[in-house]
């Protein structure tokens, strides 16, 4: 399990102290003790991180839920979107530069902190309007599983499904530099594509990703990459799922779930707790939910948990609220599975 280093016993009673008004656990701690820890400390502060934390959380909260408490942080999010996509309809049909003009001013944000985000940004450098076409998808696949695309308040959605249409998204997809760096998300990408009724790709993207990681590969993969395949190979199933809105066939994902079964030991020992919540979830997506692996993953999950940060810290042991965000929302959601998902939330006649 990690913790933090031993501290004074003064520090230690500080802490007690602290922790005086909050649930506490005791050092043998339960599935759902560790799930109710992190999900009261990340509530309790829920309003200090970004917004885009706040819908993260909130959108995954509820489709394991379907508590209307989390129902107005998506409702805001939808806002942003749509103004956000107003914006864009409005570029695309008034300036024929618009789609590069906005790669532009988006790979100069693109955050360059860590080796990966430097080697995704070079990548999005060398594909043109790439950049751009993934983050328009993204909105437009946000918008539909809150059921706004088609509504009134949408009326010229078409333009941004047009200009999607003519991106090359074959070649990126299928790219093995792309699938290198970028896995999770060309995984989303195919099947928001799918979804929106752009291009089917499916086959051929699980055909391109099996061949660059074929079984002679991946017993050679350096860590990093080996994160990047397993990360990957979760978004599959995660996007059929429509981010945690229905179960998936595990006949279709055999091929995923029967390899992480196999590399269970290495998943353990190589990757992050994020991945091995998210390899958790593809078994529960699939309706798998006593097969081993399961039990095997929840139990690393709740190691890795800190009693007195109430949270899974970072491999680092870093305990950042924010950065943790995405790690700790996946623990609460492989920990407190439910009996049914709950699609939406259906923001149809939402107001202004």
């Amino acid at each position: 399990m990690r913790h933090a280093h031993p501290r004074s016993w003064l520090v230690v009673w500080l802490a007690m102290l602290w922790l005086a008004g909050c649930a506490t656990l005791a050092p043998s701690t339960s599935q759902d003790e560790v799930a109710e820890a992190i999900q009261a400390r990340y509530e309790a502060e829920l309003f200090t991180l970004p917004l885009d934390k706040q819908r993260h959380y909130a959108q995954r909260l509820y489709r394991i839920s379907g508590d209307v408490r989390y129902v107005p942080l998506t409702e805001s999010h939808a806002k942003r979107l749509m103004l956000r996509l107003g914006e864009e309809l409005d570029g695309l049909v008034a300036h024929h530069d618009h789609a590069e003009r906005r790669s532009q001013a988006l790979l100069d944000a693109y955050p360059t902190r860590t080796e990966k985000q430097r080697a995704r940004r070079q990548m999005f450098a060398d594909w043109g309007e790439m950049i751009y076409a993934r983050s328009l998808l993204f909105s437009l696949v946000q918008l539909d599983y809150y059921g706004l695309l088609g509504t009134p308040r949408l009326a010229g959605h078409e333009r941004a499904l047009d200009y999607l249409a003519e991106v090359d998204f074959a070649a990126f997809l299928t790219d093995p530099q792309v699938l290198s760096v970028y896995a999770a998300q060309v995984a989303n990408i195919v099947h928001y594509l799918h979804q929106l009724e752009i291009v089917d790709l499916r086959d051929d993207v699980v055909s391109a990703f099996r061949e660059h990681y074929s079984p002679a590969r991946v017993a050679a993969l350096d860590v990093d990459e080996y994160r990047n395949r397993i990360y990957g190979m979760t978004h599959f199933v995660i996007a059929d799922s429509r981010y945690y809105q229905r179960q998936v066939s595990a006949t279709e994902h055999a091929w995923i779930l029967e390899a992480f079964a196999a590399e269970l030991p290495r998943i353990l020992h190589d990757t992050t707790e994020d991945i091995m919540a998210e390899v958790g979830i593809s078994f529960l997506l699939a309706g798998k939910h006593d097969h081993p692996a399961v039990a095997s993953l929840r139990a690393a999950i709740i190691d890795a948990f800190d009693p007195q940060a109430r949270m899974i810290p970072a491999t680092d042991g870093s305990v950042d609220l924010v950065r943790g965000e995405h790690r700790n929302v996946l623990a609460i959601m492989l920990l407190r599975w439910p009996a049914q998902l709950y699609p939406g939330p259906d923001l149809s006649e939402i107001g202004d």
